[in-house]
């Protein structure tokens, strides 16, 4: 007679996690082998990849100062802001009629 202290379900949920971390080991070997027989491949597509993520940094980047500059040369007409032309502020206690 065999006495368990877990369940069924424990029992399955080991062997998922077992079974899970088996692939992901042999996936990791498989990237591995292909890495030392294909070197250069592997070095162009980093290569590639780092490349492409600084030209969207640099994107990003001029877009943002690009912004900014637009917002200093909003503040520095005259008084005059653009993004404040048409703007009314009232009060409860104005003397204007209300719309």
């Amino acid at each position: 007679m065999s006495f368990r202290f877990y369940t069924n379900e424990i029992s399955q949920a080991s062997r998922t996690v077992a079974a899970g971390m088996f692939i992901v080991g042999m996936v990791l070997i498989g990237f591995g082998f292909m890495i030392y027989l294909l070197p250069k491949f592997f070095a162009t597509l980093a290569a590639l990849v780092f490349f492409i993520a600084g030209v969207g940094c640099g994107t990003t980047a001029v877009k943002i100062f690009w912004a900014q500059r637009k917002l200093d040369k909003m503040d520095s007409d005259d008084g005059t802001t653009d993004y404040r032309r048409n703007v009314q502020i009232h009060s409860e206690g104005s003397n204007e009629r209300d719309i």
